[in-house]
């Protein structure tokens, strides 16, 4: 078993290491065979070990490096640790218009961000550690796993036979083949948390959720922060509206936006970095520190073996089917291997699937999922099923109710005035079939309509739910008022008039 090590080597990621990839663990003696081995310990093998071991499964759990994955080591909680002590910055910058006086020249102080992320990272890891997962029951094994056959894996010299396997090996970040970006050492987000310092100036290659969020934190923190991005836009997958608002606040916050561009070549002139690119018919050049690509994600499926196991697999991930099955039966997938959308919540739900499917011969569809996401940018975007564009491809009518923020009492309150609430309806039915929130903590709002929609809940119904006033989630109640005005065409007016007349 091979030593793993999580730069820098200070107490935090001492500990963070001794929980996820212990330097003194033992595996342990193979059982003859198992209910379930599971490949990977990111979100989804975790909770397809945990679950299945407390149903009382034979369940061994493989990783090669360290527990937790993407989502504790290098993804949500890590970013999350920072983007929080951004918005402070943002906070003390706008607090005199909410009649604060603050010191000029306050800053953040980078180092002691970082310090703090890493110290609650190692926090938090305990929950995904590979002593706890030992105490639940899982045969934890840490080592290069890899099939050898249909029914079996080597991991440490080690056979594993077993019943079902699942494959939850996740993704990593994909860097676009331009000339000279690797001898640059870029970023990723893979490297980016191990920054000690920060770049004085930073260039984001690609303005996608990892993109944007990354952006906007590291310039609050004070670095001069430029984004390239090919589109015309930032967060092309996102509704446009919501995308133009951040676009905005990127620009109020100094960032600089490089849209519609395409990256020649970059060069390594001492220290510093210069990316060459094309955009407007003119080539500039551009000198940064650093260089953090946030481009996309490539499915981690080298050194598995899948041949040996009739599991087949493209550029895209793992093959499955509906119930998540592989093309061998015996083996099914769960996570950002497998699925379009690589969230941590979407690796969870799927995995809970797999455990019914594999242990109990269960027919769990993953096209029953309805999948909500948030950018946790500032404001944030959240979503959930349709946008209008998905309407109109599908030839679904629909009418599009909004609630802008400016318009909610507490929005106003708060100073945070900028976003909206945006559900679409079929038409002439209140059943929601997709929602866009953008708001300070849209991430929070988006579940009462994820509920609704899964609940087959409709507007009309959320318009009856009391709300606490004043709270910005009351923009949902004031979408769904709004439907319910719709519902008092002139023929009902009419109606309702002649019996007030009636009635007097």
């Amino acid at each position: 078993m091979s030593r793993v090590q999580v730069l820098p080597t200070d107490e935090h990621n001492t500990t963070l290491v001794s929980n996820v990839h212990p330097p003194d663990w033992k595996n342990p003696e193979p059982s003859p065979r198992y209910n379930l081995v599971v490949i990977g310990a990111g979100t989804a093998g975790l909770v397809t070990a945990a679950g299945a071991a407390g149903l009382g499964a034979k369940v061994a759990l493989i990783e090669k490096h360290l527990l937790g994955g993407d989502c504790l080591n290098v993804g949500c909680v890590p970013s999350k640790c920072v983007i929080r002590s951004s918005r402070v910055i943002e906070e003390i910058r706008m607090a005199s218009e909410l009649g604060v006086r603050v010191p000029e020249g306050t800053k953040a102080d980078f180092p002691a961000v970082m310090e703090r992320m890493r110290r609650l990272r190692a926090r938090i890891s305990h929950h995904d550690s590979a002593r706890r997962f030992q105490e639940l029951g899982v045969d934890v094994f840490l080592g290069n796993g890899h099939f050898t056959g249909r029914d079996t894996i080597e991991v440490d010299g080690k056979m594993l036979r077993f019943r079902k396997a699942v494959i939850a090996t996740g993704a990593r970040p994909a860097a676009p083949p331009i000339p000279g970006l690797a001898m640059a050492r870029y970023l990723t987000n893979e490297t980016v948390f191990s920054l000690t310092e920060l770049p004085r100036r930073l260039a984001v290659v690609g303005a996608g959720p990892i993109g944007a969020e990354m952006s906007q934190a590291f310039r609050r923190l004070g670095s001069e922060v430029y984004i390239l991005e090919a589109q015309s836009q930032i967060l092309t997958r996102e509704d446009r509206d919501a995308a133009e608002i951040i676009q905005k606040a990127f620009i109020r916050d100094g960032i600089n936006l490089v849209l519609g561009c395409k990256i020649l070549k970059v060069e390594t002139r001492g220290a510093e970095k210069i990316i060459q690119f094309e955009g407007n018919g003119a080539c500039a050049d551009l000198p940064v520190d650093e260089i953090l690509i946030g481009t996309g994600r490539a499915p981690n499926v080298e050194g598995l073996n899948l041949e040996a196991a009739g599991v087949e697999y493209t550029k895209h991930g793992v093959s499955v089917n509906d119930y998540l099955q592989t093309t061998n039966r015996r083996i099914y997938a769960a996570g950002d291997i497998c699925l379009r959308y690589k969230f941590t919540h979407t690796a969870d739900a799927t995995a809970r699937f797999v455990i019914q499917n594999a242990l109990f011969a269960g027919w769990k569809k993953q096209s029953s999922l309805t999948i909500p996401w948030c950018t946790y940018t500032d404001p944030e975007i959240a979503h959930v099923g349709m946008y209008e564009r998905d309407a109109a491809e599908r030839g679904i009518p629909i009418e599009t109710f909004i609630r802008h923020l400016r318009d909610v009492d507490r929005a106003i309150a708060d100073g945070d005035e900028e976003g909206f609430v945006k559900v679409h309806v079929k038409r002439g039915t209140d059943r929601i079939l997709g929602a866009t929130i953008v708001a300070r903590h849209a991430g929070e709002m988006i579940s009462e309509i994820t509920l609704a929609m899964v609940g087959n809940v409709g507007l009309k119904k959320i318009g009856n739910v009391i709300h606490p006033y004043p709270t910005q989630a009351e923009a949902i109640k004031q979408v769904a008022d709004a439907y319910n005005r719709t519902r008092l065409t002139p023929k009902v007016k009419e109606l309702f008039n002649r019996w007030l007349a009636w009635t007097r």
